[in-house]
């Protein structure tokens, strides 16, 4: 069954099958594909895209990319857009990538994050690599956060 799942109200998240469905991009009105792949095609849909080109493999460097990611999935959203984040089984590398996007403007932990991603697409499991990205990531954040909030002496 071709489907986005949904996020958010202006996230979604699947397989590259479903992604490229050009109805499915017009219902959902998704104006920004990122395809988290090497080689997964785009929707011909006229849509933004973005290409994220690491495979599922644990030793993929995903982290460099979770903040501009999560930046432009979080500009999509202010502009009343809607996103789309694939992979090819839509369960590894595209749950990474949202999950980075709400630790990071949704200021959800990892485990929160996790269960939403989950909750709306059953099959989601980011690799052993990527989760201990996720884990640095947080981590980041957490001291990101922490120092903002720190006044100069």
């Amino acid at each position: 069954m071709l489907q986005l799942c949904k996020v958010t109200k202006a996230l979604f998240i699947s397989n590259a099958r479903s992604a490229c469905s050009d109805d499915l991009i017009q219902q959902e009105a998704v104006t920004l594909c990122i395809n988290v792949t090497r080689q997964q095609p785009f929707p011909a849909s006229h849509v933004a895209l973005l290409r994220i080109p690491v495979y599922d493999d644990p030793n993929e460097d995903l982290y460099s990319y979770f903040d501009a990611c999560a930046d432009r999935i979080a500009d999509e959203a202010a502009r009343g857009g809607h996103s789309v984040v694939y992979c090819k089984n839509g369960r590894s590398r595209s749950a990474t990538i949202c999950l980075a996007y709400l630790m990071k403007h949704r200021q959800l932990s990892l485990a929160d994050a996790f269960t939403k991603v989950k909750t709306s697409r059953s099959v989601v499991e980011p690799n052993p690599g990527f989760w201990a990205q996720l884990e640095r990531y947080e981590h980041e954040l957490k001291k990101r956060r922490g120092e903002a909030g720190k006044m100069p002496a």
